[in-house]
């Protein structure tokens, strides 16, 4: 490192320390403020820095009868961690401790910079040489980024931090790989419209080269970021404030809390930071979890749109070099002012703009917010669609019903078989019947087919049939479970390849799964897949769906490849629901214990290469398809596990 880059690094050290020391006092002085004084409400329309954000929680719906559920969930967390976990909830959900971060700041002005990354054992774990090293690769923590000492960070695991005696540097200027067939800008920190039409890459993870990937700075691109609407399962709120800039940018993060206690909890531990704002979407009847992960980032002359299925953690972002997740992202530019009227944009809105609206007007957010999306062109975004799962009574637009209602949108329904590719972190007590409603839902169908075959009509219950003689739903859902067994695999990682993976057994602690549900009489054991990652060793925290239809070898209208959905819904019945009839009614009714955020995003055009299908007269495209548009983060086709057994988190104890 030369004198001019060492003086420029003290420098900026200085300008965070004062920028620092002057959000303290600024925040000593708000906190003799009575925090319940409302502050202005911001217009999303205008571009002024003056503005504010206001979101009020939601009221809770009638019969609420949810249990909390603490916001640092020590279940998920290694057996080692969970004492620190509970000692976490103690102190405050949000673990700021500003004498802490102070005497790190301080610890960072004795440190040098270094653009090495940590060397590797031969295992690929953190330690000795590895004669697979990355020197040329772009492998350094991003700009800017503070590397906290593993004691002070609320991470499940951390082996892929810098020396102690090193600190973060910026990352050298690395072209993206010249084999990525992916035609979209190289991500950048610097504001403006990249992805008009949208875009799926992976997280950026430290000690791999970069490759159709994004980095937390390049979604979030500070520079002008004016309001960020955030949420998340998983917080490290420290971490998230060193990546935005709070003169600048106002937060509104949608947060799990049930009780008006734990609402109050959470408002006093932010009551110091004005530009800081919270809102509690609804946990009434059988929700329990708020697990979405969206986020809108309103920029001066643009709306960026992102779905990932990354937490706001470090290790979910890539910096601890063990995990990795997946990034939607779109962005939507500013309307002309003389069409800002939100009435009349709100009619012109496309399917994915509607359905956004939706989920945003479900989580409960201030309108000013919702309306301020309306200032922004929907215009190509048609041929996507979103769609998020709450406890509201729309069943046809949530969880799997909502699924197949929008592969029947976006004109993707197929009667014929379907191969499905399902990625997922945490599996539940899956069943046929379950993976019926997701493998019919991936044909198109909005979950009545196999309702009615669990509530038939009264005239069709009251016919008998003689004894031994099956009928015709019977037959229907016998010839699915065939048809799935050939078509269906569920991508979750075995026991040994978490073991093996660069993190070891330690940083498994967010991919969940229990024994006693896979030893179950009724699990679909045949389904898994081992789910090893193209980068090499790295764990997964997606949640993806890949879907390819069967068609006519020579259909007379061609037909699209296929299509891919990703989110934040893993592959559980809490995810994606349960269409039930209800008791006082006698409706359909969706039970969904969770909220959840997704995309889905067609791949159209005749596929170049197709595999003949099993009946011999229908074809399907190769996984291929996906090459440039959406990242297929697994090696295919997966290992069958054989005499393996699947990773269950519980088994942590070293």
């Amino acid at each position: 490192m030369d004198e001019e880059d060492d003086e420029a690094f003290q420098r900026q050290i200085q300008q965070a320390m004062a920028a620092s020391l002057a959000d303290q006092a600024n925040a000593d002085a708000s906190a003799t403020r009575n925090p319940a004084l409302s502050p202005p409400v911001v217009d999303l329309s205008s571009t002024e820095d003056e503005s504010e954000v206001q979101v009020v929680a939601v009221t809770a719906r009638k019969d609420a009868t949810v249990e909390v559920v603490p916001s640092v969930d020590a279940r998920s967390l290694p057996l080692d961690d969970q004492t620190s976990a509970s000692a976490a909830v103690q102190s405050g959900f949000l673990g700021l401790d500003r004498k802490a971060m102070e005497a790190e700041r301080q610890a960072r002005l004795k440190r040098k910079r270094s653009i090495s990354p940590p060397r590797l054992r031969r295992n690929g774990r953190i330690g000795g040489r590895s004669p697979n090293s990355v020197e040329n690769a772009n492998t350094s923590p991003s700009a800017g980024d503070d590397v906290v000492p593993v004691s002070e960070r609320s991470t499940l695991c951390a082996p892929f931090t810098r020396d102690a005696t090193s600190a973060s540097s910026p990352t050298p200027e690395t072209k993206q790989d010249p084999q990525s067939a992916t035609a979209t800008p190289l991500p950048s920190t610097a504001p403006g419209v990249q992805y008009r039409h949208g875009v799926v890459r992976k997280t950026w993870t430290f000690g791999f080269p970069r490759k159709d990937d994004i980095k937390i700075e390049e979604v979030l691109q500070k520079e002008d970021l004016k309001v960020a609407v955030l949420s998340a399962f998983q917080w490290d709120l420290a971490w998230l404030l060193r990546k935005i800039d709070m003169n600048k940018t106002k937060l509104v993060l949608a947060m799990q809390a049930k009780e008006e206690a734990t609402k109050a909890q959470y408002r006093a531990e932010t009551a110091s930071m004005p530009n800081l704002r919270l809102c509690f979407p609804s946990m009434a009847g059988n929700v329990n979890c708020m697990h979405s992960k969206l986020q809108l980032l309103f920029h001066e002359d643009y709306l960026r749109v992102v779905v990932p299925s990354a937490n706001l953690t470090d290790y979910d972002w890539g910096e601890s070099g063990v995990m990795e997740n997946m990034v939607f992202l779109i962005d939507l530019p500013r309307l002309p002012s003389h069409r800002a009227s939100p009435t009349a944009n709100r009619e012109r809105l496309s399917f994915f703009g509607r359905e956004l609206l939706y989920f945003l007007e479900a989580m409960g957010l201030e309108r000013d917010v919702v309306e301020g999306v309306l200032n922004f062109d929907f215009s190509e975004t048609n041929h996507i669609a979103s769609g998020g799962s709450h406890a509201g009574e729309s069943w046809r637009r949530t969880g799997y019903c909502g699924l197949g209602a929008t592969v029947r949108q976006l004109g993707l329904q197929n009667d014929g078989p379907v191969e499905v590719e399902f990625v997922t972190s945490s599996v539940g007590s899956l069943n046929d019947q379950f993976l019926q409603t997701m493998y019919l839902a991936a044909q198109g169908d909005d979950g009545m087919t196999e309702y009615k075959w669990r509530n038939p009509e009264p005239s069709q219950g009251r016919r008998k049939k003689g004894a031994g003689v099956e009928s015709e739903s019977e037959k229907a859902q016998k010839r699915l479970s065939e048809e799935m067994k050939k078509t269906f695999r569920i991508y979750f990682p075995t026991s040994e390849t978490v073991e093996r993976s660069r993190g070891g057994p330690a940083c498994g602690g967010t991919i969940c799964f229990q024994s006693r549900w896979y030893d179950g009489p009724n699990f679909p054991r045949a389904l898994l897949r081992d789910c090893q990652s193209q980068r090499e060793g790295m764990l997964m925290h997606n949640k993806m769906l890949f879907a390819r239809s069967h068609y006519p070898r020579n259909p007379k209208k061609p037909p699209s490849q296929g299509w891919a959905y990703t989110g934040s819904a893993n592959l559980s019945e809490s995810a994606w629901g349960r269409l039930v009839k209800d008791k006082t009614t006698k409706a359909p009714k969706l039970n969904c214990r969770n909220w959840e955020c997704g995309v889905l995003i067609p791949i159209r055009g005749a596929a170049p290469d197709r595999l003949p299908g099993e009946s011999g007269g229908t074809s399907v495209a190769k996984m291929d398809c996906f090459e440039g548009k959406v990242p297929v983060p697994m090696r295919v086709p997966g290992a069958e596990y054989g005499a393996r057994r699947p990773w269950f988190y519980a088994r942590v104890d070293s």
